[in-house]
């Protein structure tokens, strides 16, 4: 299939059109989808983290989108709108895709694993005016993957992501609106975190302050945390150690019912 735009032209975007690039897996028996959300601090996508990412979920059987999101100088609420009119996108053609539409996920790296969380807290929150049938369906992913993940915009958080988002010297209450452990509740997805304990960029914290508040509020997750990885890694090939998360997160995809052990 070809890249798909996810919004009509009744909107005005003002910079580029964001797009889904689909990779249908050739046979999919849980008739499941992930979304994916490739990091780069709000300023870019990372292309190791968009297409190895979804071959490799083919290879569990599972379909999966990339999302081209918008980025600097795009700022919030425009990367989230983008998330949300992308789950709402895939749930309203998934009879037409052999998806069952309550089996869509996010996985995100970095600044995109801060996107997916956001999406996976705030469906209930208007990023966009609706426009047409397709906001008809929900925004709510029903997993949620995050990898190294931005999670804070308070004290321990990526300061470029920070930036790039909100812009210079955001105000506290706009930085708390996107700090997502502030955020988890009985809506949130079940979910799976990884992070590397020396990761200099994006400090493990996030994750754990994540995983913290998932286990407060009994939302089912995993996290694992590797002792060694620089930042960025993707499917981490070249760091032993950490490449053991694929092996894991596609355990879990199968608890989860989105794919076969």
């Amino acid at each position: 299939m070809q890249p798909l735009p996810i919004w009509s032209d009744k909107i005005d975007l003002h910079e580029e059109a964001p797009i889904i690039v689909p990779y249908m897996a050739e046979q999919n028996p849980a008739r499941s989808a992930v979304i994916i959300c490739p990091g780069g601090g709000y300023r870019m996508r990372a292309w190791h983290e968009g297409e190895p990412v979804a071959e490799w979920l083919n290879t569990l059987g599972i379909t999966a989108f990339v999302l081209h999101y918008r980025v600097n100088p795009a700022k919030h609420l425009e990367p989230l709108a983008d998330a949300q009119r992308a789950i709402r996108y895939v749930r309203y053609h998934a009879e037409e895709w052999g998806i069952d539409p309550d089996k869509i996920g996010l996985l995100g790296f970095s600044a995109g694993g801060h996107l997916a969380a956001c999406a996976a807290n705030m469906s209930d929150y208007p990023a966009y005016k609706k426009i047409d049938r397709i906001d008809s369906a929900s925004c709510r992913p029903d997993i949620a993957i995050l990898c190294y993940p931005v999670i804070t915009m308070l004290e321990h958080t990526h300061e470029g992501s920070l930036t790039c988002l909100l812009g210079e010297n955001p105000k506290h209450e706009a930085r708390e609106l996107l700090s997502m452990e502030r955020h988890v509740s009985k809506d949130t997805p079940p979910s799976f975190l990884w992070h590397t304990a020396d990761d200099q960029s994006v400090p493990v914290i996030n994750s754990l302050l994540y995983a913290n508040q998932l286990s407060t509020a009994q939302i089912p997750y995993e996290l694992h945390v590797f002792q060694n990885g620089r930042h960025g890694l993707g499917l981490a090939e070249e760091e032993p150690d950490a490449a053991k998360w694929t092996g894991l997160c596609a355990s879990w995809l199968s608890k989860q019912g989105f794919c076969k052990a």
